[in-house]
């Protein structure tokens, strides 16, 4: 090894730093600090690319003084992001501290191995500004895949590994490609997805070295688990977690999946006792003025005390504009931990780059056969980020549920002058302030192009420039940058471009950067928040873009949903030896083709939203941006399922009149209903499919409207929708018998003291609150309409809170009349049955006028029946009658309407329809529910809390009148849920301060939420649903459902 002082000066004398500083990498013109005399020592470290290097060191040197040598040894400048970690006698992982002598850390030194690995993960890459350091960043990834440590999906997976392997061995060959795969292990299941890491690794040709080093990066950023260092520990009740520090705050994890996170600026304090980590948070002004403490317990006071120290380095080292201050220490008595962050901060170590004149000096790829342009000519720093150039590939990365993945492509396009740059201002929202600064300058500075360093870091020249208004532009929510690197080689950095506009990192003459915003305002250097990451991704804008991806998102909660019937259902009811086979038979032969097809479809729309997504050359461009041929082929192939289609009536029925026979298999089916898994009635999900053609033909309609008829995907379009309408029209009679049959027999369950509710001729038409006025005033009551009868009951007090009927008014020969006046209540109206009267009263003159107007369409049917109908009661009107005077148990609004509602009170139906009318004193119809099945959606929504700052980004499903809210939709169950009868959707005002795009409201009472979607179409989709749940059907559709019946 070459002493450091016997080393050239190109590298070495740009990696110096005076003794005073403690820092990991050198001031320019300085060479290592000199050592205090003693014996020297030999300490070995090993490289991230598996190399070990001996260290001659003092025994009296500091920790910095090692990790100095090590940076010199690799001519890394921004060595900031790095760290020795080695063992300790009690065999746990530390951090070598920079300011301790190394032998007072490191006992036995002949026997300890120190690794040079990444410390500080920042939320870009492109913070990074050397080759160098972004190529050692990619061997920590390489590392963390092999080892397990970095968690994803397999498709993530294999497009990273296939970025390595295109590092190592060059473009596909595919013998040498199988060979370096049996050779090299890179992920611990590796050979489960050979065949997709060669898939993806074809698609690279001419991709270099460092423009893999950077693909892979920029897949590895996006992933939950980037940079994730699990710490175990328990929270107060005893339930194990993991805790992690990322540069955000502190994050908490269940498992691999994350649950909570504690940005740093709600933190107070981080502080341990024992082995107790306690962090105390920020006081919220709209609450209690109390500061809140979360406490966690770790396994012994020496993992609390690692843990704290990596917190409070991770805090310094993003959050501070300069290191810390070392501490006066006191005379007599010392009190609590001296430890402190020695080193630049990550704004300290991005300015000294970029203002300083460094040499590129050559590093060797170890790994690498590929010849490397590492070496490179001298450049200023007016080109100090190395952008490289992307290979024209489309990527999916399932593990980003809106599959919007890869971005930042610079293209080298000859002598053309590329579109002129306009500055936005969307990237730089909600910058936290540094504290102790002054919000209204920093709020000045954020609101002009000012508060952006040096044009040269992000826009190397005048002609490299972002379009306004284009995919890629920042100006989009959706939007990020683009750049566009001028191949005639003329760059400058000059901060205004030749039309005086301002570029996104420039900064008006006289103008400085603004010190009070924390971190960095540079897109080098700029930390994300959650919103701006999802700001920033790349989407296409086109609307026909977003219809696709609606048929996606809904495919997938589809399919989801057919695996409650083909997996749960059929593994935990239907290997019961006392569940008939003949049903078991039924149910898997007509559902498991279904399951089996939809499979492959998702799969096919997956890859094409991948495609459309992604950057594909200008010539392909148009065969991957529709959507029509996909739904076209596979509709015509649905068509061969059509008998099994018709044959779900048949399982609906087979399966009630099993349960009626068997009380085992009814509770068997009743256990079911209660799992997580099946979060909607079981017969729901029997009706799926037949739903699903629904959503395909309304999803056909809207691309046909959207496009030309001169547009290339609008033939297929067409006859796609003429093929599914044809379905829909062919099964049509089946799917009303088998939704008012499903009705019944869910009402049924809700009910007590009916015989038979579900009975050949009867159809369901409303069921809502009414007031029913009796000799003590005005009760609430719960009415049922049906094609026959209106049956009038109160919520019971038995342990499944079914209703208990009251009385029964048969609708042959009944007349109504409103009789506001004569009662002197509003809003009410008279019944008069043959046998006796009822006088009742709506909430509102508009619940009224349905009521008035359901009830009788249901006369007139009953009156075009031969005879009157059969008593529903199942003994004497006198026996089930209640006392009228008798007051119904009241259930509080907030089971309804809290955060989990009733998906975690099991053995009761808490959280049906028909309960959460009565909570919400409203009504629904069945022409509601027919209109709900048109309207389900799903997609990831951004949710925030009345009184809560941030937005928690979730995957949401609608249908049955209700939100239902995942962590990701490869969840197999909802966390909550919220039903939507009764609430308000409106847009929020200006006084509620949401200064977001595409936020709707969802008011009732004193309950708020505000959601955020992803672009105008899908805003306008949400809010479309979620009013028809919201409002009642219009009579047109009333009027159609009475032509149905």
């Amino acid at each position: 090894m070459v002493e450091p002082a016997d080393r050239p000066s190109t590298a070495g004398q740009r990696l110096g730093a005076t003794e005073s500083f403690g820092v990991s990498t050198l001031e320019p013109g300085l060479r290592p600090p000199a050592q205090p005399p003693g014996r020297l020592v030999s300490i070995r470290v090993q490289m991230l690319d598996d190399t070990q290097e001996v260290f001659q060191i003092s025994q009296r040197s500091p920790g910095k003084v090692l990790f100095d040598l090590a940076c010199v040894h690799l001519n890394l400048t921004e060595g900031d992001y790095f760290g020795l970690e080695y063992q300790d006698q009690r065999k746990m992982t530390v951090w070598l501290d920079l300011l301790k002598p190394t032998l007072k850390q490191i006992r036995r030194p002949k026997n300890t191995i120190l690794r040079f690995v990444v410390k500080f993960f920042p939320p870009d890459h492109t913070q990074l500004m050397e080759e160098l350091t972004r190529y050692l960043f990619a061997l920590q990834i390489k590392r963390d895949l092999a080892c397990g440590r970095l968690i994803c999906n397999d498709t993530s997976a294999a497009l990273m590994v296939s970025h390595i392997i295109q590092s190592e061995i060059g473009d596909f060959d595919e013998t040498q490609s199988w060979q370096h795969l049996l050779h090299n292990k890179y992920l611990p299941d590796q050979d489960a997805i050979r065949d997709k890491i060669t898939d993806c690794h074809r698609k690279h040709v001419g991709q270099t070295p460092a423009e893999s080093d950077y693909q892979l990066l920029e897949i590895a950023r996006r992933l939950e688990m980037y940079g994730v260092r699990l710490h175990p520990a328990k929270d107060r009740e005893g339930s194990k977690l993991n805790l992690s520090v990322a540069h955000t705050g502190v994050l908490v994890f269940q498992g691999y999946t994350k649950i909570n996170a504690f940005n740093w600026s709600k933190i107070r304090k981080l502080s341990f006792k024992r082995k107790r980590f306690l962090i105390k948070l920020r006081a919220d002004p709209a609450q209690s003025a109390h500061h809140d403490t979360l406490e966690f317990a770790m396994a012994s006071r020496d993992c609390c005390k690692i843990f704290w120290k990596i917190s409070v380095e991770y805090h310094a080292f993003f959050r501070l504009f300069e290191e810390p201050k070392a501490k006066a220490k006191p005379i007599l008595f010392t009190r609590g931990s001296s430890f402190r962050f020695s080193g630049r901060t990550q704004k300290q170590v991005i300015d000294y780059v970029k203002d300083s004149e460094l040499k590129k000096v050559p590093f060797e790829r170890k790994h690498s056969k590929v010849l490397s342009h590492s070496g490179m000519s001298p450049l200023s720093s007016s080109f100090r980020l190395q952008v490289p150039k992307e290979s024209a590939m489309s990527v999916a990365l399932a593990d980003q549920p809106d599959s919007a993945r890869l971005s930042h492509r610079a293209e080298t396009n000859g002598s053309e002058e590329p579109p002129p740059v306009v500055a936005s201002a969307n990237g730089f929202q909600d910058i936290p302030v540094a504290p102790g600064s002054d919000p209204i300058q920093s709020r000045r500075n954020h609101g002009s192009t000012g508060s952006a360093p040096d044009q040269h870091l992000l826009n190397p020249g005048p002609s490299c420039r972002t379009n306004k208004g284009s995919p890629g532009s920042d100006d989009s929510p959706l939007g990020s940058p683009r750049l566009v690197v001028n191949g005639n080689g003329s760059m400058n950095g000059q901060g205004m471009g030749s039309d005086g506009v301002l570029g996104p990192g420039q900064i008006a003459e006289g103008q400085q950067l603004s010190p009070l915003t924390s971190p960095l305002l540079t897109e080098a250097g700029y930390v994300r928040n959650e919103d701006e990451e999802e700001a920033r991704r790349k989407f296409p804008t086109d609307k026909a873009y977003f219809i696709a991806k609606e048929l996606l998102t809904t495919e997938r909660t589809y399919l989801n949903d057919l695996q409650v019937v083909t997996e749960s259902f059929q593994s935990s009811v239907g290997k019961d030896e006392a569940f008939p086979d003949l049903v078991q038979n039924l149910i898997s032969s007509n559902y498991d083709p279904i399951h089996k097809f939809h499979q492959g479809f998702l799969k096919e729309v997956e890859q094409r939203l991948a495609q459309w997504e992604g950057r594909s050359n200008a010539h392909i461009k148009g065969d991957y941006q529709r959507i029509g041929d996909v739904l076209l082929k596979n509709i015509q192939g649905l068509r061969q399922l059509t008998v099994n289609l018709q044959k779900h009536s048949e399982c609906l029925v087979e399966l009630e009149r099993a349960c009626r026979s068997s009380r085992k298999v009814e509770t068997l089916c009743r256990d079911f209903e209660q799992q997580r898994v099946c979060y909607l009635p079981f017969n729901i999900f029997l009706l799926r499919p037949l739903h699903r053609l629904l959503h395909y033909k309304l999803i056909l309609e809207r691309l046909c409207k959207h496009y030309p008829p001169t547009h290339d995907d609008f033939r297929d379009s067409r006859a796609g929708l003429a093929d599914i309408t044809e379905m829909v029209l062919q099964l049509q009679g089946t799917m009303m018998k088998m939704e008012n049959f499903q009705k019944l027999l869910e009402l049924k369950k809700d009910l007590t003291g009916i015989d038979n509710l579900a009975i050949r001729g009867r159809e369901f038409i409303r069921l809502g609150c009414l007031s029913k006025l009796s000799g003590k005033g005005l009760q609430q009551r719960m009415f049922f309409l049906f094609s026959d009868s209106l049956v009038y009951t109160s919520r019971g007090t038995t342990p499944v809170n079914q209703f208990k009927v009251h009385g029964q008014l048969p609708l042959y020969g009944m007349t109504i009349r409103e009789s506001e006046e004569e009662w002197g209540v509003p809003h009410s109206f008279t019944l008069f049955g043959q046998r006796q009267s009822v006088v009742v009263a709506a909430s509102c003159a508009s619940e009224m006028e349905r009521w008035v107007e359901d009830i009788r369409m249901a006369i007139d049917l009953a009156e075009q029946s031969s005879s009157p109908s059969d008593d529903l009661l199942s003994t004497s009107l006198t026996d089930n009658k209640l006392s009228e005077d008798g007051v119904a148990e009241q259930e509080s609004e907030d089971e309804l309407c809290g955060s989990r509602s009733s998906l975690e009170r099991q053995g009761h139906r808490g959280n049906t329809t028909v309960h959460v009318c009565w909570h919400r004193n409203t009504s629904v119809s069945m022409v509601d529910f027919s209109v709900a099945v048109e309207n389900q959606l799903s997609g990831n929504l951004l949710r925030k809390f009345k009184n809560s700052n941030g937005w928690q980004k979730l995957w949401v499903v609608f249908t049955n009148f209700s939100l239902f809210f995942y962590k990701s939709h490869q969840d197999d169950y909802p966390l909550a849920s919220l039903p939507l009868l009764g609430y308000s959707v409106t847009v929020p005002s200006e006084s509620e301060n949401i200064h977001k795009d595409y936020v709707f409201k969802l008011h009732f009472k004193s309950h708020v939420y505000y959601f955020r979607s992803e672009s105008e179409y899908t805003f306008e989709r949400w809010m479309e649903v979620i009013r028809s749940a919201t409002c009642s059907s219009s009579h047109s559709l009333l009027s159609t459902r009475k032509e149905l019946y």
